[in-house]
């Protein structure tokens, strides 16, 4: 009628191993950088330029609270996702909803400053190649 089923359980030592990073290691993702610069790599350089430029400048506004917040996190998420800072425009992305939802965002734009933070210095660092 019914067979019985037997299951074997097979213990085994899982070594240890390091949690990923809660922010990547890359703070731009190149090839999709190369993509919306069509490989024009003087093209590439004034946009990295001027995103770093408008980051720093969005994220000091921001700071202040002002009543644009959610549209400044906003436009900010679209920049960072044309160049690639994919971490930036997560946690722009995230700022935007709180502010929107009138949620406490101080924490959110912490992140944000850090994820900025750490795509400016991929910048800056690409730019010196």
């Amino acid at each position: 009628m019914y067979g019985r089923l037997i299951l074997s359980l097979r213990v085994e030592r899982i070594e240890w191993m390091a949690s990923p990073p809660l922010v990547p290691e890359f703070a731009i993702d190149e090839a999709h950088l190369e993509r919306m610069t069509l490989g024009d790599v003087a093209l590439e350089r004034e946009v990295l330029r001027m995103f770093s430029a408008q980051a720093a400048s969005v994220v000091a506004l921001l700071a202040s609270w002002p009543a644009d917040a959610a549209a400044l996190a906003h436009t900010l998420k679209g920049s960072a996702r044309a160049i690639g800072a994919f971490a930036v425009a997560d946690a722009a992305g995230d700022l935007e909803d709180a502010l929107r939802q009138g949620a406490d965002a101080a924490e959110l734009l912490a992140v944000l400053e850090a994820a900025v933070d750490l795509a400016r210095g991929a910048i800056a660092d690409r730019l010196e190649r």
